[in-house]
């Protein structure tokens, strides 16, 4: 009876020793030279829930794999390998994983080989320069932006003082200067316009009034008449009159004393003249202008004395 169990046991044993699952690891060679190729192939005897990780190498690279190949009842995947320094490699045991279960590999040797080299036939070449990259967008787009930036200012440039100031230009309107007389009536006109006098600002109307009489003598006459005081003023129309250089009269040159005078008092002695008194001057004022001028310049003909 114990000769029966034990030979069931044995039985069973053996059974569960054949069912268990197989992994394999090979390798084409066991000998490359550096850089050559070999192939490693890992099997399974198992199709359901196998997970096949990372190689994990030393001192070898891999080149490239397949994917998961299944053939009948178990899987297959392949590997490219090499390696670059020579020297004996492991390929050590790789783990695989069948239902949750690790399974190892067997390790597996390999030597990679120097390759001799016989110097004395290798022919030999001069160093080679350094070999200058192609040109690119981005080696020159400084230069764009900066070759931008100043034809930017050379527009802007050309814009602003040549276009644009002469379209100001010709949309300035342009004024002829009026002879002293006519500029002077002009400036009469719109001086009665003001209505100053009539509005109570005696002092603003005999200012204005004596500056037009001034400036048309400063232009006329070409003398400074508005710097100078009103003393000054009649001083240089006397010389001008006994140098016989100016056409007026003594009565003209009486008017424009008096004027003056008159405006000497309202601005700085307060006085207040009468309106009749006010319009007198005004026609003062216009009689002046019209009556004091330079005499006009007779040229000799040639070869009269």
């Amino acid at each position: 009876m114990k000769k029966q169990i034990r030979y069931i046991l044995l039985f069973i044993s053996a059974i569960s020793f054949a069912q268990k699952p197989m992994v394999n690891a090979e390798i084409d060679t066991t000998y490359i030279r550096i850089g050559e190729q070999f192939q490693l192939k890992i099997s399974v005897d198992e199709t359901q829930n196998v997970i096949i990780p990372k190689l994990q190498l030393k001192g070898l690279e891999v080149i490239d794999s397949t994917r998961v190949d299944t053939l009948k009842n178990s899987l297959i995947r392949r590997y490219i390998l090499t390696g670059f320094d020579s020297g004996a490699f492991y390929i050590p045991q790789q783990q695989i994983f069948i239902k949750n279960q690790a399974f190892l590999t067997d390790s597996l040797l390999v030597n990679v080989a120097t390759i001799a080299i016989d110097t004395t036939k290798v022919k030999k070449f001069p160093i080679k320069t350094i070999k200058k990259e192609p040109f690119t967008f981005d080696d020159f787009k400084i230069y764009l932006y900066i070759i931008l930036a100043i034809l930017a200012i050379i527009g802007f440039w050309i814009y602003w003082f040549v276009i644009k100031k002469r379209k100001i230009a010709e949309d300035t309107p342009t004024y002829r200067m009026l002879p002293p007389y006519e500029e002077a009536l002009l400036k009469l006109s719109e001086l009665d316009e003001k209505l100053l006098w009539q509005n109570n600002k005696t002092k603003e109307y005999y200012s204005e009034l004596t500056e037009i009489v001034r400036g048309y003598i400063e232009r006329e006459l070409k003398v400074p008449a508005l710097e100078n005081t009103s003393d000054e003023v009649l001083e240089m129309v006397e010389d001008f009159k006994n140098s016989e250089t100016i056409e007026t009269s003594k009565e003209t040159i009486i008017k424009l004393k008096d004027l003056f005078r008159e405006a000497d008092l309202v601005k700085f002695a307060k006085s207040k003249p009468l309106a009749i008194e006010i319009e007198d001057d005004r026609r003062d004022a216009e009689h002046i202008i019209g009556n004091l001028k330079p005499k006009p310049i007779i040229e000799k003909e040639d070869g009269l004395e």
